[in-house]
């Protein structure tokens, strides 16, 4: 029997059941498996992926899609990732060809490696902006932060939805209803009762990952990730808009390195929608 081409074999979605394939495929790039992170990807948005004749998945993605379930307002796209064995051999472009097609209308994001970018330039997606990761371990400085905050409740959730919608735009309560699921912590900010910021922090191998950190300045920022910090041993990790100059030079001022520069692209819209000032670091790259 003749092995089908790369081109002729199928492109179907991908359900929890496939975590540990995705993990896999993660693990054969060099990636970290980060199969929490996969469990969450596959459950609040869609992956697909294609079989590979030799066993396991030969090539992955996953999209978001906030707003409207019937008209969604904006797709991330993320875990963009092709088998070693079969780089190379057009396999990424299939994949994201499909992922434009199967948006149709809808705008798309996503964050770009160096390596990424030119395919994703040849398909038509825009360079809108740049998110730098940070890691390491936080050292608490002498000045305590000046804004008051606490653990999340569930009688929150009205509140942080309501803030997420005048940042982020599109509605994602169906991404941040799950974040007590997914997140170790999850604080608030205040300020006269009234909501002006949330933050979680969820496990990914040995880091916390701070995201999503909405909040209305930084030193609201600043006071969320001071908290977060305060109850891992874990080094942080996460992804800020270089447009935050402020809250990146002071992660770096304690003990959080800058580790690497994704491009954020667009296909489809000139920009993000949203409020980008209170916007400081998303879920997952992989999920806007």
């Amino acid at each position: 029997m003749s092995t089908p081409s790369l081109s002729d074999l199928p492109i179907r979605p991908l359900t929890r059941r496939d975590v540990l394939a995705c993990a896999d495929l993660s693990e054969d790039r060099g990636w970290p498996r980060e199969e929490h992170k996969w469990g969450h990807l596959l459950s609040a948005g869609t992956g697909y992926g294609i079989d590979a004749p030799d066993g396991g998945l030969l090539g992955a993605f996953v999209v978001t899609e906030y707003g409207p379930r019937e008209r969604p307002e904006l797709g991330a796209i993320g875990m963009v990732l092709v088998a070693e064995r079969y780089a190379r051999q057009g396999v990424g472009r299939r994949l994201m060809r499909y992922a434009v097609e199967q948006a149709g209308t809808t705008p798309l994001t996503l964050h770009a490696t160096p390596n990424g970018r030119p395919l994703y330039e040849e398909l038509g997606f825009k360079v809108t902006g740049q998110a730098e990761t940070v890691r390491g371990h936080f050292l608490p400085g002498a000045a305590a932060p000046t804004v008051a905050t606490r653990p999340a409740t569930a009688e929150d959730l009205p509140a942080i939805l309501r803030l997420d919608a005048e940042v982020f735009g599109p509605d994602r309560t169906h991404v941040l209803t799950r974040l007590p699921a997914f997140a170790d912590r999850l604080r608030v900010a205040e300020d006269g009762g009234a909501l002006i910021g949330y933050a979680a922090a969820w496990p990914n191998m040995d880091t916390h990952v701070v995201g999503p950190l909405i909040a209305r300045d930084t030193e609201t920022a600043k006071a969320l990730v001071a908290s977060l910090a305060a109850t891992t041993d874990r080094p942080l990790r996460t992804d800020i808009d270089v447009r935050h100059e402020e809250l990146l030079t002071w992660l770096k001022e304690h003990g959080v390195a800058g580790v690497g520069l994704n491009a954020v692209m667009n296909y489809g819209a000139p920009d993000l929608p949203g409020d980008w000032t209170r916007r400081f670091a998303p879920l997952t790259v992989a999920a806007g």
